[in-house]
């Protein structure tokens, strides 16, 4: 186990999980941005899953599922982590007591809506947010919580009901922290094989419901929901929007971090390739959001009749082929 007697430093992130590892590494001494860790992790992902139902809609995701960023740190850097869950409540609450009275910093998976410092209206069922615990005030824990720009406390009740919380993506009082870490890490190795691993995946995944592939099936389903019923095309499409916008960081916010990884990539090696990727990713970026803007204004009109379902269709399809491009030009 590290320890350290340096006082801990809450940073505010663009997502949770990234956020966590990046503060984690940086406080024991391997300073690595928060989009270093995203990029490097391979974590980068598009998935249309419509046979996984979430909410009754289908699963839309726009990176690897959760606990990717921490194993796939663990596997490209050489970082050593302990990662554990609880059979019962008490069991993870005296362990991350135990852990914090030793002055360990700890990450812990936990439910959005259990939370006590989020407002209500940011509240929903994602049993996927993390966070780090740094001590302990009496019945409070102090939390950095990366979408948060101060550090913020929790009960004891209100955090544990958080981590044990059942449904999909059950954390099950998941705790993990660094146990080892890399004297060094050869940038000029490791940053080349996790692209070139990335972009294959992105544009070779065999299966249709990951990758390019997955976009075009998106918009295919789009444009099909000109004949289906208008109340489930204008669900369909609202969820759309939640996936890519409010569940964590979003499809555009994750396109912005890696945008962000190949530049400070490029400026480690060097390589103005790299440079003019992220510069193609920050516009592929922006028109996700512009998508997602236009199905806003779309399911706002009073008659559901207005929808332009393949004008939705080709605006993906023209962002699918944006960001295929960039991986092609990483490759």
């Amino acid at each position: 186990m590290l320890k350290l007697d340096r006082p801990f430093i809450h940073m505010h992130s663009a997502h949770c999980e990234s956020g966590v590892m990046s503060l984690l590494l940086s406080h024991y001494g391997l300073k690595i941005s928060e989009a270093m860790v995203f990029g490097l992790s391979g974590a980068l992902m598009f998935a249309y899953i419509p046979f996984v139902k979430l909410g009754g809609m289908p699963m839309i995701a726009y990176r690897r599922m959760p606990k990717a960023i921490i194993k796939g740190i663990q596997k490209n850097l050489g970082v050593k982590m302990r990662m554990e869950t609880f059979s019962r409540p008490d069991l993870g609450t005296a362990a991350l007591d135990n852990l914090l009275a030793q002055g360990q910093i700890v990450g812990l998976q936990s439910s959005v809506f259990w939370l006590p410092y989020f407002p209500e209206d940011m509240r929903f069922h994602f049993n996927a947010h993390n966070l780090i615990a740094y001590a302990k005030d009496g019945d409070e824990y102090l939390i950095s919580d990366p979408v948060f720009e101060n550090p913020v406390r929790s009960s004891t009740h209100d955090l544990e009901r958080a981590r044990f919380v059942k449904g999909m993506m059950a954390p099950k009082g998941l705790l993990y922290y660094p146990l080892a870490l890399p004297e060094t890490i050869d940038f000029v190795a490791v940053i080349p094989k996790v692209i070139k691993k990335t972009a294959r995946a992105m544009l070779k995944t065999p299966v249709p419901v990951a990758g390019i592939r997955a976009i075009y099936a998106l918009a295919k389903t789009i444009g099909r929901l000109q004949d289906k019923d208008r109340r489930y095309a204008r669900l369909f499409l609202g969820h759309i929007v939640r996936m890519q916008e409010e569940i964590g960081t979003g499809g555009a916010g994750f396109r912005f971090i890696y945008a962000s990884f190949l530049q400070e990539a490029g400026v480690i090696l060097g390589d103005e390739n790299l440079k003019e990727c992220s510069r193609m990713m920050t516009a592929v970026g922006d028109q996700w959001r512009e998508f997602a803007l236009m199905i806003a204004k779309s399911i706002r009109k009073k008659k559901s009749l207005e929808i332009d379902f393949s004008a939705l269709q080709k605006k993906l399809e023209s962002v699918a082929v944006a960001e295929a491009q960039v991986y092609r030009k990483l490759l």
